[in-house]
């Protein structure tokens, strides 16, 4: 099996990008229980260190099934999760991004092209699941008349939020109820989960966040289950709608804390033993993280630009400091390595009416200082 992390953590940027991009998409195969093919995993390699291009890669994982003179149930899992691991792939590499309905469905298409005839289309029926962290039971997922609606209104409201208002904990809260949300609508026949993470991936960078790590590759099947339980509700048998779990997930990621993350914990009316340990490793491991760490400079900068977009020139303004380079040396790199800054044309660096701008996770640490 490739080390991939050995790429994301000591490769040069291209191959740590690649190395990011190739873990993730194989790690979210197995939210569906798919495992991709030894052969994949090389190609990957390949692919990683340059001596291949994805489009080579996409033809040779074609060309590796259809030499494939008998064809076991196996291998059409197996031709599943390659072919969607390296469509996520090159998502996961591309710098666009559309939030919009429109945009989630082509992630759908993307993803699944060649896989599902019915990639990219929102299902024209209702559906249910059987969820093992339920017993078998389902959670109620939208009528299919109202799907496309019930998109639209989410990301609306996730238009409108202002995240200047609320600090980290308000952040996260708030990312995991989005997110649960849109999930619950379940807008496609299958693939709803990789449709999820991958939209999601991408939202959070469009917002600033560095989300190149190992969570969606090593807890893609705690993520979904524990995107079940956001939405899983029996009044009669006690159970309720609990994100807790979704929560852990996104505090992990976003504000990297180390909370446990165990599938077991999440069944319903699972042996309180079990509950009573997590809860106690959860609370003692989110009390020792520390606020982010940023030096006075940042500190500074971030406590001027508030929920503001300046330009360069302003900003150094209302420091005070005139010597550009030590400003962008001292103040802006630190910021944006941080995560806590952005432009307004990230594509166009030079751009006449190129502004600054916090991103969500600045604005959380802006008002989490500002309220301390």
């Amino acid at each position: 099996m490739i080390n991939f992390d050995e790429y994301i953590r000591q490769g040069e940027p291209q191959k740590r990008e690649k190395g990011y991009a190739w873990q993730t998409a194989i790690g979210l195969q197995a939210v569906d229980g798919l495992k991709p093919s030894d052969y994949l995993i090389e190609t990957a390699r390949k692919d990683i260190e340059g001596e291949i291009t994805i489009d080579e890669v996409e033809q040779l994982i074609k060309s590796y099934y259809q030499s494939k003179e008998i064809r076991t149930p196996g291998d059409s899992e197996m031709h599943e999760a390659d072919m969607a691991s390296a469509n996520i792939r090159r998502l996961l590499t591309e710098k666009t991004f559309a939030f919009t309905l429109v945009g989630l469905t082509s992630v759908h298409r993307r993803i699944f092209d060649g896989i599902f005839r019915f990639a990219g289309q929102i299902r024209n029926y209702n559906i249910t699941k059987k969820e093992w962290v339920l017993h078998g039971d389902t959670v109620l997922y939208v009528s299919a008349p109202d799907i496309r609606k019930a998109i639209e209104y989410d990301l609306e409201q996730e238009r409108l939020f202002n995240y200047s208002k609320v600090d980290r904990n308000g952040l996260v809260n708030h990312i995991a109820q989005f997110v649960s949300g849109l999930w619950q609508i379940h807008p496609f026949g299958e693939g709803n989960t990789r449709t999820t993470a991958v939209f999601t991936i991408l939202y959070l960078r469009s917002m600033g966040f560095d989300v190149t790590n190992d969570l969606f590759a090593n807890h893609s099947w705690y993520f979904r289950n524990a995107l079940v339980r956001a939405n899983y509700q029996n009044v009669k048998k006690g159970i309720m709608r609990n994100s807790e779990y979704l929560e852990r997930f996104f505090r992990n990621l976003l504000l990297g804390e180390t909370n446990e993350l165990k599938n077991r914990y999440m069944v319903v009316n699972a042996p309180e033993a079990l509950i009573d340990r997590q809860v106690t490793h959860e609370d003692r491991t989110s009390t020792e993280q520390p606020t982010v760490q940023v030096t006075e400079q940042v500190r500074t900068m971030l406590l001027t630009l508030s929920d503001e977009q300046l330009s360069l020139k302003m900003l150094m303004e209302r420091i005070g400091l005139k010597h550009r380079p030590t400003f962008l040396e001292n103040y802006i790199t630190p910021a944006f390595e941080a995560g806590i800054l952005k432009v307004l044309y990230p594509d166009k660096p030079n751009h006449p009416r190129q502004k600054y701008l916090l991103t969500a996770k600045g604005l959380a640490l802006y008002n989490e200082i500002k309220t301390n």
